[in-house]
């Protein structure tokens, strides 16, 4: 991966914005916190659930919001068009491999399998020595609790190792989390 020219942080998040306000307002604050910290945000270019909330927060704080999304769905008109600077690729693998690319640092907010699989990705490629950014995941209420414990199970059964499991933080509130990953 290339040396990204500024600090920013990729948010992987849900295309939808999960049942009730809490996971929204989760969103809008953790994108503010990070912009605040003079971070700017890599995120899936939607302008729907989570990720809209995320792209908003942090273009109303000031921040550099940059967007990478496939052709297929900025042609189904879900792209944010008010982003700092907005990449549309081919493929879903081109668009991981750009997110990582611009990126100095990676949080997984809730969401479904593309978030899952954006996150599992980036935390494989940090346990093959293809990155050495800091990982985290933000457990806004409790979402990814089995998530952590099914990763704690691997290390129990012996197909994670401890230092691999140490790649991925995880806090419930977002100040905690980029002061674990070195970021604050």
């Amino acid at each position: 991966m290339r040396p990204s020219a500024s600090k920013r942080v990729c948010v992987f998040c849900g295309s939808r914005s999960g049942e009730g306000r809490a996971y929204a307002q989760i969103a809008a604050d953790a994108a503010r916190y990070i912009a605040a910290c003079g971070f700017g945000i890599v995120y899936g270019g939607g302008r729907v659930g989570l990720m809209g909330f995320v792209a908003d927060a942090a273009l109303a704080h000031g921040a550099e919001v940059i967007g990478v999304i496939p052709r297929a769905l900025a042609e189904r008109e879900v792209a944010h068009d008010g982003l700092t600077k907005l990449h549309v690729v081919e493929t879903m693998h081109e668009r991981k491999a750009l997110m990582a690319d611009l990126s100095t640092a990676f949080v997984a907010l809730p969401g479904g399998y593309g978030t899952l699989d954006e996150f599992c990705e980036i935390v494989t490629w940090a346990q093959l020595g293809i990155h050495d950014s800091p990982i985290g995941i933000l457990n806004a209420e409790g979402y990814f609790d089995e998530l952590l414990a099914m990763f704690d199970k691997g290390v129990r059964e012996g197909f994670i190792s401890p230092a691999n499991r140490a790649i991925v933080r995880s806090s419930s509130k977002i100040e905690d989390l980029l002061v674990q990953m070195g970021l604050v």
